[in-house]
């Protein structure tokens, strides 16, 4: 039975825009299997612990070791990890907070890197490859080639450089100038972010479309 895990970041709830984009993704994934599972989880609304003194070093001490902090911290690791293995697809919307990503997705990223079950400690090679990864990014102003700010989205480029260990690779579809319908200085920019919208849409709508439905 397949199985879809759907992971909203966002912390401007009912506005946000990746979680537009994700909850649309999700109903073509449902669509596409109708005998499929989901498991939700919202880093936005009920984020995980950060890697402390106290847990954080459970990934370098052998599990007999292990303090009862770190006993604990790696047990959230091993279940976000078994999240993951369990899903034959994943579901992200990572918005772009301050030129980065929201922290509750650096932790989430940082637990998952956890030796022996997410990689391999004798060769490096991970340990969650081979399942479908579709990232919906949003950001609210415009960060492409030619840009003043060209660069400056540093989300989207360090996500698959931070998961790398694990073998999980993902596909990103971004939709940009998300200020620009609330912001009236980017008034003039609304048909581009409209455009942007709009073909972040077609892409979703197109991912899980059976071959055979063009025919």
């Amino acid at each position: 039975m397949p199985h879809l895990l759907h992971i909203d970041s966002s912390i401007r709830g009912e506005h946000s825009v990746s979680r537009r984009l994700t909850a649309r993704a999700a109903a073509a994934w449902r669509a596409a299997n109708p005998d499929g599972t989901v498991t939700y989880r919202d880093l936005g609304r009920e984020p995980l612990p950060h890697l402390d003194e106290a847990g954080g070093l459970a990934r370098m001490v052998p599990v007999e070791q292990h303090t009862p902090e770190q006993r604990a911290s790696w047990a959230l690791s091993e279940h976000l990890v078994d999240e993951v293995k369990r899903a034959d697809a994943i579901l992200l919307g990572l918005p772009l907070y301050n030129y980065g990503a929201p922290s509750s997705v650096k932790t989430w990223v940082d637990h998952l890197i956890a030796p022996g079950i997410a990689y391999d400690p004798s060769n490096g090679s991970g340990l969650l490859g081979g399942r479908e990864f579709i990232v919906l990014a949003s950001r609210g102003g415009g960060y492409g080639a030619g840009t003043p700010r060209e660069g400056w989205d540093h989300a989207e480029p360090w996500l698959p450089h931070g998961l790398s260990m694990t073998g999980l690779e993902p596909r990103i579809i971004t939709a940009e100038l998300t200020l620009a319908p609330v912001n009236p200085a980017m008034a003039e920019l609304l048909p581009l972010h409209e455009q942007s919208l709009a073909a972040a849409e077609r892409t979703i709508d197109e991912l899980w479309v059976p071959a055979s439905a063009g025919v």
